[in-house]
């Protein structure tokens, strides 16, 4: 016997109740990030790339330290406990809940494809702001930085690379879905742990983490590569990044949730959903 889901758990969803509440959760947060004015967007992205500065420093410092990536990768989850806790934007953080709310219909592409260039450039600005203070006050770590960051610009352009640009992709949007999926703050902390632990501690290739490994380099001089060859490695790097996070991670979920969807966008296109 077929039973409808809205007769089975308390709310009248299609979808079950925990779902019902990281969507609405989602589709919240994601109309007031899209709705954000662009002085808004480059403030708060400035602060993502800063923060995410921090979690290299304490990367990199542990990594001299011990030799061991993953003990690093741990070290860090300082940079995303940073945006967690702080309420910044991080670029590739932007597929999941704004990609979900447009679908909604409860802002524009535009606003999203704003949201993403905003938060792309302001983080990239910031973060190398901050690891240029990095590396004029630690020039113990400019040797570690150095070859740290020859991992990703100088890696070849072929299947392991993109594999790898495509897990780093994955890998922040199931972060940032699993940190949705509750309104626990001891879980939110240990999805980001978690999702720390396998980009940085696993070497994946990340768009904005990776570059401001190379740009410490880069500062720090002596490197056998420069910004032009960080540029080709950013530009296939970032497109990995976001068709992993989209095709791996938020279209499931888009279909996972499709019925629910499908509400809210007639709810969106009705006069008092406009309003709302």
């Amino acid at each position: 016997m077929d039973t409808d889901q809205r007769e089975l758990g308390d709310s009248d969803s299609p979808i079950e109740d925990a779902l019902e509440d990281a969507f609405n959760r989602m589709v919240d947060e994601g109309t007031q990030r899209l709705h954000r004015s662009p002085r808004e967007i480059l403030v708060t992205g400035f602060f993502g790339g800063t923060e995410v500065a921090m979690g290299v420093l304490a990367y990199l410092s542990v990594l001299l330290a011990t030799g061991n990536p993953l003990l690093a990768g741990l070290a860090f989850s300082v940079g995303f406990l940073a945006l967690l806790l702080g309420r910044s934007e991080l670029f590739t953080e932007g597929f999941l809940v704004p990609v979900t709310t447009v679908v909604a219909k409860r802002a524009s592409v535009a606003q999203l494809l704003k949201l993403w260039a905003g938060t792309l450039a302001a983080n990239l600005v910031g973060g190398w702001l901050i690891m240029w203070l990095v590396m004029a006050a630690f020039p113990k770590l400019h040797e570690q930085t150095i070859e740290s960051a020859k991992h990703f610009v100088e890696a070849p352009l072929n299947a392991e690379s993109i594999a790898l640009a495509l897990l780093g992709g994955m890998v922040i949007t199931l972060m940032t879905r699993m940190q949705h999926g509750t309104d626990s703050m001891p879980a939110k902390i240990a999805a980001a742990v978690a999702g720390a632990f396998l980009l940085a501690g696993l070497q994946l290739f990340h768009s904005i983490l990776d570059s401001l490994l190379i740009f410490g380099a880069l500062i720090a001089g002596g490197t056998s590569f420069g910004y032009l060859d960080w540029l080709s490695w950013f530009g296939y790097t970032v497109v990995g990044n976001i068709v992993g996070g989209l095709a791996l991670v938020t279209l499931l979920r888009l279909i996972r949730s499709k019925d629910r969807l499908k509400e809210e966008r007639r709810e969106a296109e009705s006069p008092a959903g406009e309003e709302r």
